[in-house]
């Protein structure tokens, strides 16, 4: 289950990545006021989105992977409490779904922490 697991997760933050090329406008009018370089920060965002789902399809970088995407899923989360804060700036998003990205945050975190633990060995059997 986990490696599948890995390479869903993975390529999710792949994916993501790219949108923030091939969607820029979405992520920089998302971004908090008070940060400077919008779209300097939505790039940088993209790529390291892009490089750490990649290293998390390799087992051997998954323990760094998983470290570096809850540190970039808890320095991105500024602009979901932004977006929840400020409904009326998201009118095609509802406030419940905006509302709603907060604790699903603290579960991706939780998701990518998973893969900071190394399995254990069960003498032969399958770590569950």
């Amino acid at each position: 289950m986990r490696t599948p697991s890995r390479w869903l997760f993975g390529l999710l933050f792949i994916l993501a990545g790219l949108n923030h090329f091939r969607n820029p406008g979405f992520y920089i009018n998302i971004m908090p006021p008070y940060l400077p370089w919008h779209r300097e920060l939505v790039a940088i965002s993209g790529v390291a989105e892009i490089a750490l789902g990649a290293l998390l399809l390799f087992r051997r970088w998954s323990v760094l992977a998983g470290w570096g995407l809850i540190t970039l899923l808890v320095a991105i989360f500024p602009a979901n409490v932004h977006m929840a804060m400020h409904p009326e700036l998201y009118p095609s998003i509802s406030p419940a779904a905006l509302l709603w990205r907060l604790p699903v945050q603290g579960l991706l975190i939780a998701w990518a922490y998973w893969y900071t633990r190394q399995p254990r060995s069960t003498g032969g059997r399958v770590a569950v």
